[in-house]
């Protein structure tokens, strides 16, 4: 049995005054966060989808390192961000773009999609800090650069957080490391692209977005199923298959190993869009790939946030 409770998160040093937060199993909204040792306080890279999870995490980051004085958000995603109001006075950093989604979509839930979440009190707090393209930020005599990778990837405003001295990569979810690659809010093809700038960083260490840390080899292994996507939705595209239609005639092969399968159904959903010449990260309506995701799975997903 799986322990996917608070406790079971655990602090790995990455590097010297490096750390990621690595929660179990990695499934929906069961993420990874980092912190990086700035003399006595903390910079901070991402929330918990949860008030208890962020509750631990600020005092595990706490007991380590100190207060957090300055948090980054690598995307909008609210397992990612909804903890954001617990951290006190530090100012939040992140891309314009997640600010301005954060503003318009407010918590999301996913009342009817997911079950099981304990969500605890959560109030909406948004970036104070906005950049488009890069920024340098330092925690104490450590450098940190924030990168966005110039298009939608993961989502439209996913940030790479980069340590060039001790080539420690923070990834957010342009890395899951054993679950599926998840495309529906931003492109395949985009991604796909954005992973080379993973490659040209060329870390010696990642902390995905999910999962355990890991080298570019994790990088290969998700380039790997976007590819399997497009050609899935190539496929399918040419029998006349709905995107639904399609997940359930695919073989997954390999990728059965991965967890969260059903998000082939909405990944579909963005790669038929970009076959038909939507552009990298262009809105969609949600809920029709929800639903085709809930058909794929049989029902409510489980989610043990």
């Amino acid at each position: 049995m799986i322990d996917r409770s608070p406790g079971a998160a655990s602090v790995k040093q990455l590097s010297d005054g490096a750390f990621g937060y690595v929660q179990p199993d990695g499934s929906w909204f069961i993420n990874n966060c980092g912190f990086v040792d700035a003399d006595g306080h903390a910079v901070l890279i991402d929330t918990c989808a949860t008030e208890r999870r962020t509750r631990a995490l600020l005092s595990a980051v706490g007991d380590a390192v100190g207060p957090v004085t300055t948090l980054v958000n690598t995307h909008h995603h609210s397992d990612h961000t909804n903890g954001n109001y617990l951290v006190g006075g530090a100012t939040v950093v992140g891309h314009r773009k997640t600010r301005e989604t954060l503003l318009a979509d407010g918590i999301q839930r996913y009342e009817g999609v997911f079950t099981d979440s304990d969500w605890g009190n959560l109030e909406l707090r948004v970036p104070d800090l906005v950049f488009d393209d890069t920024v340098t930020l330092y925690a104490g005599h450590t450098r940190i650069d924030l990168v966005h990778p110039g298009h939608a990837a993961h989502t439209t405003n996913d940030v790479l957080v980069w340590l060039p001295d001790q080539r420690v990569l923070y990834a957010g979810d342009l890395v899951f490391n054993g679950g599926s690659p998840f495309a529906l809010m931003g492109s395949v093809a985009g991604w796909r692209a954005a992973l080379n700038v993973i490659r040209e960083l060329d870390p010696a260490v990642i902390l995905p977005g999910h999962g355990p840390a890991c080298g570019l080899e994790a990088v290969d292994a998700v380039d790997d199923y976007l590819e399997f996507v497009q050609r899935a939705a190539e496929t399918g595209k040419a029998a006349g298959r709905s995107p639904l239609e399609q997940a359930k005639a695919t073989d997954l092969g390999g990728f059965a190993k991965l967890t969260e399968q059903e998000r082939l159904a909405g990944n579909l959903h963005r790669a038929y869009a970009e076959l038909d010449g939507a552009q990298w990260g262009a809105p969609l309506d949600l809920v029709a790939p929800l639903k085709d995701m809930l058909a794929w799975n049989g029902g409510p997903i489980r989610c043990f946030s």
